[in-house]
């Protein structure tokens, strides 16, 4: 199965349509929250199962500030994190994560993209495709893929400008 995750696209669907169609023939879409009112168009264009949360810039939003998926065996929390005070740290986003019993967190907020093993967790952002925060600013998005027998990889990629 492969996962496109993508964040913070705030409403700039642009290098969204260009991480699609690079990532093609993805099984589901987790978007991680600050898409800004645009998510039937996410929805339309991903066309597949999306899991999308809301974000801080999510005003008026109808959709969940937290999500818990079931992959293959793994149990996943999707949130954007802003709730959990990410920017300071990453002990909210895994204390909370460890009570819902998930192992893998996905998150948004920071704009700063991020895979890696941590206190037992798969912790995943996929960064900002509208406005990167990191070196280099390149826009950014990860793609997570499983074996069909439980096991997880998760991966950054970046788009050119």
């Amino acid at each position: 199965m492969k996962i496109l995750i993508v964040s913070d696209t705030h409403g700039r669907d642009r290098e969204l349509k260009k991480a699609v169609e690079k990532e093609r023939h993805f099984d589901r879409l987790i978007h991680c929250g600050d898409a800004e009112g645009r998510d039937s168009f996410i929805e339309a264009l991903a066309d597949c199962p999306c899991c999308m949360v809301s974000g801080n810039c999510d005003f008026f939003s109808d959709l969940p500030r937290d999500e818990e998926l079931c992959i293959e065996g793994n149990k996943i929390f999707v949130t954007h994190g802003h709730q959990y005070a990410v920017s300071a740290g990453l002990y909210g986003l895994m204390e909370e994560a460890r009570q819902r019993g998930c192992s893998v967190i996905i998150f948004g907020h920071t704009h700063r993209p991020l895979v890696e093993w941590h206190n037992g967790f798969l912790i995943v952002n996929p960064g900002s495709l509208s406005y990167p925060r990191q070196e280099g600013r390149k826009p950014t998005y990860a793609v997570m893929t499983t074996d069909g027998k439980g096991g997880l990889n998760a991966e950054i990629r970046c788009l050119d400008r």
